[in-house]
């Protein structure tokens, strides 16, 4: 066995003078660590508690804890007249302690001794920087929620006595299911009940749900030529045939879907009709009642993905297929709260019941405990009218800024890109005149301070355009990211 002096304890034993954890336990667990690790093999020989005090420059009564905590956690054994002993079972091959000095106790493994499928599929899209401006691809601006007042609320739930919030459970919150559906109704033309709404925790959560239960490798799936890039990846994970259809400026065509029906049979049609991500355009009603004719007829499911209803400003918002649907062949999804703070907002499902059924199940293995507190809270906000108080307050501000943002491009860039200004939603669909690098712009406008995520650009031999939003910016802000975005495209050409 080594003897207890040849072992360099201080080149694995590092004290932290400054830690909120005891003296005593940062050398105990460094200690159970080279145990664990092989470095102290069994029937190793610790120094006494004096010799060990001294080496590590600590009192002897603090050894005299590590050993107490040694022994009591069953790691060491003290015989009398001989010591104290490192117990467990015998290694095949007990490391060499003297080689403890090269090797930092502390590091993580920094890969698995193990093999595992890696995805490039699902590989991190977005980016991140520190530039002061950021154009996105529509976010809302939370400097204009009321946080106070969402708090108080928030607040107000969690101490409020005689009053049953909820329980856990896996189906969400019934008393919000019940004034979302009925905010749905009302604002949507939805005739739902509360079986009908699944609450999850977003639009790509929501679509990860229904792609698991509905289809299957080799399913061929139908999105937008210029579709969101996020759900793509979730379908291609699925092992589906992601096929692009042409968009237009009354939308999708609704001829190629039906070409492509009579050729082979189609599983799923991804939608995003209110505004189509990411040229903004509205599908026309004659398209719509087309592509629902045609679900009956050819038997695919239309996913229809409403995230940005909310977000309307020139006239009543189109209402969902979903809405039309007599059939049960359209799953809507969306987002609720997307105006409000982040932790304030949720996603869901609406559909027949029977798939109801089998996405509870689901949601149940990912989620099962929810946030029934946050559900409520949205419930109330709902029954109390402060949701659309809120969204009517926020929407002209929105309104306005589309309006100022619209302004500058045509002024700044107006002979250089088209665009038409949107109905509705927080960003702006833009097609270059000129031949531009794309990235070569976002670099170079990074290095002015304002941030473009690739996320924004499509460029392909037919296509030069970008989308940008609008809605996280103020007045001062957006004059300047239009200012470097425009003096910085103009340099490049």
């Amino acid at each position: 066995m080594n003897s207890p002096v040849k072992i360099p304890y201080t080149s694995f034993i590092k004290i932290d003078r400054n830690s909120e954890i005891s003296i005593y336990m940062q050398i105990t667990n460094q200690l159970i660590n080279a145990i664990q690790r092989g470095f102290l093999a069994f029937g190793t020989k610790l120094p006494g508690t004096r010799a060990l005090s001294l080496i590590l420059g600590v009192h002897r009564n603090t050894v005299v804890s590590v050993y107490d905590e040694l022994f009591a956690q069953g790691w060491v054994e003290s015989l009398p007249n001989k010591g104290t002993f490192i117990i467990g079972k015998n290694q095949e091959k007990p490391s060499n302690s003297h080689g403890i000095s090269r090797i930092n106790l502390k590091n993580y493994p920094k890969t698995t001794g193990f093999s595992f499928k890696m995805s490039h599929i699902l590989d991190n899209p977005f980016e991140h920087s520190s530039c002061e401006f950021v154009f996105d691809d529509g976010s809302p601006d939370i400097r204009l929620t009321q946080i106070d007042q969402q708090s108080r609320i928030y607040s107000s739930t969690l101490k409020r006595r005689g009053h049953k919030i909820g329980h856990y459970n896996q189906d969400g919150s019934e008393f919000f299911k019940k004034n979302l559906s009925q905010y749905l109704n009302s604002s949507r033309g939805l005739p739902i009940s509360n079986d009908n709404v699944l609450i999850t925790r977003s639009t790509e959560m929501s679509i990860y749900i229904v792609s698991e239960i509905l289809l299957s490798a080799g399913d061929t799936v139908l999105v937008g030529s210029l579709s969101y890039f996020s759900v793509n990846m979730i379908f291609l994970k699925t092992g589906v045939q992601v096929v692009p259809i042409a968009i237009d400026h009354e939308g999708i065509n609704v001829d190629e879907v039906r070409k492509i029906c009579q050729k082979k049979k189609i599983r799923m049609l991804y939608l995003t009709p209110h505004h189509h991500y990411p040229t903004t355009v509205t599908l026309s009603a004659q398209r719509r009642l087309e592509l629902l004719n045609l679900a009956s007829e050819f038997g695919f499911i239309i996913l229809e993905d409403d995230y940005d209803y909310d977000f309307h400003y020139d006239k009543s918002p189109i209402l969902p297929l979903a809405s039309a649907d007599t059939n049960g062949m359209v799953i809507y999804i969306g987002s609720f709260g997307k105006s409000l703070a982040p932790g304030f907002r949720t996603g869901f499902i609406v559909a027949p019941e029977n798939l109801m059924i089998e996405m509870r199940k689901y949601l149940g293995i990912i989620d099962r405990q929810g946030d029934i507190l946050m559900e409520h809270v949205l419930g109330e906000m709902i029954s109390e009218g402060e949701i659309n108080r809120y969204l009517k307050k926020s929407l002209k501000i929105y309104r306005e800024r589309r309006d100022h943002f619209a302004d500058l491009l045509q002024e700044s860039l107006g002979q250089l890109l088209t665009f038409q200004k949107p109905s509705g939603g927080l960003a702006i669909w833009t097609e270059w005149k000129i031949n531009i690098n794309l990235m070569q712009l976002s670099r170079e406008c990074a290095k002015n301070n304002l941030f473009i995520p690739k996320t924004l650009l499509y460029q392909n031999k037919d296509l030069t355009a970008m989308r940008l939003g609008f809605g996280n910016l103020n007045f001062e802000e957006m004059e300047k990211s239009v200012t470097i975005f425009s003096d910085t495209a103009k340099k490049i050409t």
